[in-house]
């Protein structure tokens, strides 16, 4: 009884996210709805777009439409049934991945990126100076996590004076349990405050505003982003993986293939369309020129996705077979 319950709430808070108010999983016309998630940060935004944009015209009878919220949650939206893909899925965050597969409640599908990374990052000037902006190293002894303690005057928090600020993930994404357990591990706590933002780019901008005034900064951060690819920022070493103590964040965050998984319901719901996620790939080159051209002209993810199909055709032929790609094309010569 309690499973059923659950899952009756998170249908109907899952509908809810994507369409607004409950109604039918099914689009007008009787095409069939296919929901991804939107954990909303930006290089998922964007491969939703592409993916969207592929699975609308390149197929027959799809429409897609996103489920908005926290990963955790739209995490047991895929395992519910409510919510169909996650694209650019972070599995090596989340505790439960490989008995979810084993449970064949998440299929992997395909890799987006094989080698992301993700921790505790600050700008290289902070260690090595930078004689061209005339800033000299405040950290020069700065190497691993374990060294901020030592510098919490440094890395001052504004609102709180006499202690340091450590800037963290976003509130609702699985690696910021891990990344707060690491600020206790290391004992951070005891001269930082552990400062969350609300969004990726509260955070990104954060970082962009000391950047460009010289000033410590010292916080959360991951690649592949347009924040990475165009600052000069460096990622603290940690104690060597162990997947026994990476959950309990006592060592680094190992660099991970960043997947297309689906919902165990999804290959009755869309046989035709495996074939193109398992296809699916970019690699951290093309997001970072994504991410990059959304910064720069302040396009949407879906502006965006259509100038980037348009810039790479072809990935078309790598994803799809002769005939889907023609109408992918088609659909994009009409733009």
């Amino acid at each position: 009884m309690f499973k059923t319950m659950t899952r009756v709430f998170f249908a109907f808070s899952l509908i809810t996210a994507v369409f607004g108010t409950v109604m039918p999983l099914s689009a007008a016309g009787g095409s069939k709805m296919i929901v991804f998630t939107n954990n909303q940060w930006d290089s998922q935004m964007f491969h939703n777009e592409v993916a969207k944009f592929i699975v609308e015209n390149a197929f027959d009878g799809y429409e897609v439409r996103f489920s908005t919220g926290s990963s955790t949650l739209n995490w047991q939206g895929l395992i519910n049934g409510d919510v169909d893909l996650d694209i650019e899925s972070w599995t090596d965050n989340i505790a439960t991945y490989k008995d979810d597969v084993a449970a064949k409640d998440i299929i992997p599908l395909g890799v987006l990126v094989p080698d992301s990374a993700q921790g505790i990052y600050v700008p290289r000037y902070m260690i090595e100076g930078d004689p061209k902006r005339g800033i000299e190293p405040r950290t020069p002894g700065l190497k691993n996590v374990a060294d901020l303690v030592r510098y919490a005057d440094v890395f001052e928090d504004p609102e709180e004076p006499g202690r340091g600020r450590l800037y963290g993930a976003i509130p609702g994404w699985m690696i910021d349990g891990i990344l707060y357990k690491k600020y206790e591990y290391y004992k951070l706590n005891e001269g930082y405050n552990y400062f969350r933002v609300g969004s990726e780019a509260v955070l990104f901008a954060s970082l962009a505003s000391a950047y460009n005034l010289g000033e410590p900064w010292v916080g959360y951060c991951y690649e592949p982003t347009w924040i990475t690819g165009k600052l000069d920022v460096v990622l603290l070493g940690d104690a060597p993986y162990d997947p026994e103590l990476f959950q309990k964040g006592e060592c680094e965050i190992p660099k991970q293939a960043l997947r297309v998984v689906c919902g165990g319901h999804f290959p009755e719901k869309a046989p035709e369309l495996l074939d193109f996620f398992k296809k699916y790939r970019t690699g951290s080159a093309f997001v970072s020129e994504a991410l990059a051209h959304i910064e720069e002209t302040r396009e949407s993810h879906s502006r965006t996705a259509v100038w980037f199909l348009k810039k790479h055709d072809a990935l078309l032929d790598d994803w799809l077979t002769p005939e889907q790609a023609k109408k992918a094309r088609g659909a994009l010569a009409r733009l």
